[in-house]
Order: structure tokens, then C-alpha cells, then sequence
């Protein structure tokens, strides 16, 4: 079970947004590297970055940032946020990041991120982000009609690493991690998912390690690191068992 600190950008700097809305930005911390030092001096493993601009825009926009972070740390990055073609994607592995998480192509263009997969096996994850179960893209800003289960399935045996699970309703706001909603998920295919969006407390960290939830790969949290709700000590340890 993988603990993601999460790093999204804006304009260059680590924020949280409130419910997927860039109008409510909390900055945390202007130096990106220095964060995703922080976070691996913690001892954190594998770190979530999120490029919000990009998302918005359909084109990597903090790619200095990314770099910036990437050139601080030595552990793996997954790395999303407007990255919806084939160079895009060569692009960000080609300068060291892990794997790319494709979210609006993946709905856009399925075949894309079928043939991405095969060209480079086990550095692709795709990132559904549900409203009320249904399948947001462009940053969330358009809701399709398309349930997070029907997207997840079009990608069965097509090579994926994982599946970035995002209950907006929750994102931002501590409310908990959607349990129920993130198993489904995970239990209707073979693809590994990853929980994200409302982690809120050390309790949270403690139902990741309850049997149900053994089929996760793993949980991203991103507030509750920053505000200090969450010790990282703790929740590593805790996961360690």
C-alpha cells in the first residue's frame, strides 16, 4: 500500500483547490522542489504531481516546476495534467518522470492510451475523476455521461499500471476517502486503483489497512499532509504495519 503525497500546481506554486475549483486556491508552498524534498526527506516513496494549469488549458503549463521537483528527489513521480498526446507523454517520460496519468484522453481517445501502453509498458496510469459517479474531464470542468466502472472497463488488458480514483465531491474539503466507491471500482476490474481525493485524518491511513482494501494499490493525500492533520511518520508506519 503506496502513500502519495500529492503536489498539485498552479502558476508555479503548491496549492490545494477546494472541490476541484481553481477560484478557491490555498497556496502551501511557492519552492516545488523544496516541497518534494520535504516529502521524500518524510519518507515517502512515490510522489503524486498534478499540473492544474494544464488541465485546464489541455497542455502542460508548470512544466519549469515539474522539473524543478524531478531534479530535487530521486523517488518516482506519476505526473498528470494536460497531457493528451503521444509526444506529450514520450516527452515527460523521456525527462525522468515515472509514469504519465492521461485523464481527458482517456475519455477523448481511449485508443490513444491503448497504444500508449504498448509503447511503454507499465509507465501509463489513467486518472478517472467522478462527479456523482459520472466521469469529469477538462479539469473537471465538464461532466460526461460516462459512469468512472464503463470508463475503468475500456481499459481491461490494455497494459495500464493504475487507475487514479478522484471523488470531486470530496476533493479538498477532508471529508474521508470514498471507500465504498473506490472497492467497487476496484473490484469490477483487474487494474490496479489508487484512492484519492479526502483523505483527512490517521483513521483514514488505518481503513487502508483493513482486508477490503488490500485490492488498493495505494492512497493520495494531499491536504491533510499540509495542514498537519496527518503526521507522516505516522501514516507510514501505520501502513507498514
Amino acid at each position: 500500500m503506496i502513500l502519495f503525497p500529492a503536489i498539485d500546481l498552479k502558476d508555479g506554486q503548491c496549492v490545494r483547490l477546494k472541490l476541484g475549483d481553481m477560484g478557491q486556491a490555498t497556496v502551501f508552498n511557492d519552492d516545488p522542489g523544496a516541497q518534494a524534498k520535504a516529502f521524500e526527506d518524510a519518507g515517502f516513496e512515490y510522489l503524486h504531481v498534478v499540473d492544474l494549469n494544464g488541465a485546464f488549458e489541455g497542455r502542460s503549463v508548470n512544466g519549469a516546476a515539474v522539473e524543478a521537483i524531478r531534479a530535487a528527489i530521486d523517488i518516482p513521480i506519476q505526473l498528470g495534467g494536460g497531457i493528451r498526446d503521444r509526444t506529450g507523454i514520450e516527452a515527460w517520460l523521456d525527462k525522468g518522470i515515472t509514469r504519465v496519468i492521461l485523464g481527458t484522453v482517456a475519455v477523448r481517445d481511449p485508443e490513444l492510451v491503448k497504444a500508449a501502453c504498448k509503447a511503454r509498458p507499465g509507465r501509463i496510469a489513467v486518472g478517472i475523476d467522478a462527479k456523482g459517479g459520472k466521469v469529469a474531464v477538462e479539469g473537471w470542468a465538464e461532466t460526461s455521461t460516462l459512469s468512472a466502472i464503463d470508463l475503468a472497463k475500456k481499459f481491461e488488458d490494455a497494459g495500464v499500471a493504475a487507475i487514479i480514483y478522484t471523488d470531486i465531491d470530496r476533493d479538498g474539503v477532508l471529508k474521508g476517502l470514498n471507500i465504498p466507491s473506490t472497492l467497487e471500482l476496484a473490484n469490477a476490474v483487474t487494474i490496479p486503483v489508487i484512492a484519492s481525493g479526502g483523505l483527512a485524518s490517521i483513521d483514514d491511513v488505518r481503513r487502508l489497512t483493513e482486508p477490503d482494501c488490500a485490492i488498493l494499490q495505494g492512497a493520495i493525500s494531499g491536504r491533510a499532509l499540509y495542514d498537519g492533520r496527518l503526521d507522516p511518520k505516522e501514516a507510514l508506519a501505520v501502513l507498514k504495519g
